[in-house]
């Protein structure tokens, strides 16, 4: 993890080096988990996270048990990792045996004959128990009742906030905050002479980076991305006021540089102590439980995700694996996947590395281990509770034609996503004004409606 321009140089210097593997497909990073020799290679396109690079650390084990199969990771950051891992899926490409995915891809690829049904592989294991994911994560990953990517790790999305720093000022997090009462403590925390943000929010762009966030704030405040007939609804005074909110509330008390400030940033933002809050994905709480890599062990609290006109507003989401239809290693590959996503590598992770970095909101199971509900004490209930309140089929106050919460069910969401982030991000580096932001955001947006209207 990194804090901003010293460390996204030192990540494209990571970058650049990765370069210099490229295979002659264009697959970037490649790093062998066990030797060379004889046997089978399955090659793994993961997202370079937390939760990925603990799996890698802990592959020999799996290689002990399975002499005759070699682990090749492809581990790319999240944005260049969505984009390679589709391109190569979907043209048809056999380079990857595993892919990391997630609920956005799963069903859209299951339905397009893209992966391989799990399910029979999943119920003719021992011990593997497919019935013990927990289930509004093991329905995201399903298509017409079976399983086409298996969980690794699930998670929603909740307010993280310091404790200490509260009760310091005399003040109280509600349960379930609104948004106008974080943005008043964010006021009262925010003190940059001290090198202190009142909050930390995404502002890099990217439809599974800004966009995450940013869809609950729009949501609940009654905005949404079409009305029932597709008509594009980026410009409306409900989207217009929450993108505005957030815009400034960045402006006011966020993160420097928050512009290039992601996920990984604001955790690392979070775990040195210099921010106040962080509104993100659940999982990030094992991080910021984890004296080898945090300065605010035990200084945590957890509440459900702030709202103004939902009762809840978290996300649904899974970092998931899944073998593409064009493996010729898939007996091999789902050896890989069962492993590293069953209750002994969870139990593993727990001994080896620490209880609070095991993968969280994957298995029910997990939640009833002494040692993790030791760890996770803190934001285990908070976690589970966030996962089971998501609703992505009612996202918003009014009716909508699309599933999802952060992201909606539509194959060009990728790229209009994408696009409607940069505006984003332009608008949080004060190249724009959020409006204009809106503007250009509607005109992409209604492109696409109108090819949901033909139809």
């Amino acid at each position: 993890m990194r804090i901003r321009r010293g460390r996204r140089r030192a990540l494209a210097a990571c970058a650049l080096a990765a370069a210099t593997l490229l295979t002659a497909s264009g697959c970037a990073g490649a790093g062998e988990a066990s030797g060379s020799g004889s046997g089978t290679t399955i090659t793994v396109a993961i997202v370079a996270n937390p939760q990925m690079q603990d799996v890698e650390t802990l592959t020999s084990y799996f290689t002990r048990t399975h002499p005759g199969i070699h682990v090749k990771y492809v581990t790319l950051p999240e944005n260049e990792a969505r984009q390679k891992i589709t391109e190569s899926v979907a043209t048809g490409s056999n380079e990857f045996d595993v892919v990391m995915i997630s609920n956005y891809e799963t069903p859209m690829w299951a339905k397009n004959g893209w992966l391989t049904d799990l399910q029979p592989y999943a119920d003719g294991t021992p011990g593997y128990d497919p019935g013990d994911f927990v289930k509004p994560v093991k329905d995201s990953l399903s298509y017409r009742g079976d399983l086409y990517s298996v969980p690794f790790y699930g998670e929603s999305s909740f307010l993280m906030y310091r404790k200490d720093l509260l009760a310091a000022h005399h003040l109280t997090m509600p349960e379930h905050p609104t948004w106008a009462q974080v943005a008043a403590i964010a006021d009262k925390l925010d003190d940059p002479k001290h090198n202190l943000a009142g909050i930390c929010l995404r502002g890099d762009p990217g439809w599974g980076e800004n966009l995450a966030p940013l869809d609950t704030v729009i949501n609940t405040f009654g905005g949404r991305w079409y009305d029932p007939q597709w008509n594009a609804q980026l410009d409306s005074p409900q989207v217009k006021k929450a993108v505005n909110f957030y815009v400034d509330l960045l402006h006011r008390d966020g993160e420097p540089g928050a512009a290039t400030a992601g996920f990984t940033e604001c955790g690392t933002d979070m775990a040195q102590g210099t921010a106040a809050m962080w509104y993100d994905a659940t999982s990030a709480a094992g991080s910021l439980e984890d004296p080898t890599s945090s300065k605010v062990v035990g200084k945590i609290g957890y509440v459900q995700a702030p709202v103004e006109k939902t009762p809840s507003s978290g996300w649904l989401y899974s970092w998931s694996l899944g073998i593409p239809k064009t493996s010729a290693h898939q007996q091999a590959a789902w050896q890989f996947m069962s492993w590293a996503t069953s209750k002994d590598y969870i139990k593993l992770v727990g001994s080896k590395l620490g209880w609070s970095r095991v993968p969280p909101g994957s298995r029910t199971s997990t939640y009833q281990l002494p040692q993790y509900e030791k760890a996770a004490a803190a934001f285990a209930k908070p976690t589970l509770e966030a996962i089971s309140s998501a609703d992505p089929g009612h996202p918003t106050v009014g009716a909508v034609p699309y599933t999802g919460v952060q992201f909606l069910d539509i194959p060009e969401f990728e790229d209009l996503g994408t696009r409607v982030s940069q505006q984003i991000t332009a608008a949080v580096a004060g190249q724009q004004s959020a409006d204009a932001a809106l503007t250009q955001a509607q005109q992409y947006a209604q492109t696409v409606g109108d090819t949901y209207r033909k139809h």
